[in-house]
């Protein structure tokens, strides 16, 4: 039978790749305590950085639906969770691994897919949240075609278009053209004026009209 800390452990391992937006496995023999703790505090608020043990990991992994891993549970592992931006997580690890080279990125997973090392470290030349985000707006509000485009980038890009995109319609529904907002009443027309002026005349005539055939 598991052993109840093991249990827990596998239970948040798991809650924390269903929830997170990217994870990249490192490896870090050879890092002292102190800094794995300036990686942690260099990756702030935006990822979680956790050392379990392999199979833990790999259970985890496959209750949350991420199959092929196996390959990159090797040695000690510590696996970023990231909750914010990608780019800038993987910009962090990229340049924590330059200035340690105990650190070593072993792959990772995006949207389900199983990525490699090299892969990890191509999302870090990728634009950051914000620029994105400006650039998908200014397209949604320009051109579709151009929001397209950027939409049908490849899926590491796409992934990152596609949810800043959603969260920028939820805090402002303008920057895709107004989505969410109730259309404006529409006035009714003023009257003509000519028809208004002519109405007078029209009633008069068919007075005079009237009169004449009660005369005859």
């Amino acid at each position: 039978m598991a052993r109840p800390d093991k249990v827990a452990t596998v239970a948040e391992l798991r809650e924390l790749f269903s929830d997170s937006a990217a994870v990249v496995l490192t490896e870090y023999r050879g890092l002292k305590v102190k800094d794995l703790k300036d990686l942690r505090r260099s990756l702030g608020t935006d990822a979680t950085y956790s050392v379990a043990k392999n199979t833990l990991t790999q259970i985890a992994a496959r209750e949350a639906g991420v199959e092929g891993l196996e390959s990159q549970l090797t040695g000690p592992t510590a696996v970023a969770f990231i909750s914010g931006d990608i780019a800038t997580v993987a910009k962090g690890l990229r340049d924590f691994a330059k200035a340690n080279p105990a650190l070593v990125i072993k792959g990772g997973v995006l949207e389900g897919r199983v990525l490699d090392a090299d892969s990890v470290k191509k999302l870090a030349d990728l634009e950051s949240r914000e620029v994105l985000l400006a650039k998908v707006a200014g397209a949604m509000q320009a051109n579709l075609a151009k929001a397209v485009y950027l939409i049908a980038a490849p899926l590491s890009k796409a992934a990152r278009v596609l949810g800043a995109l959603e969260q920028a319609a939820n805090e402002d529904p303008s920057l895709i053209g107004g989505a969410g907002k109730p259309a404006a009443a529409v006035a009714d027309p003023e009257p003509d004026t000519a028809d208004a002026e002519s109405a007078p005349q029209a009633a008069d005539a068919a007075d005079t009209t009237d009169a004449a055939d009660a005369a005859e």
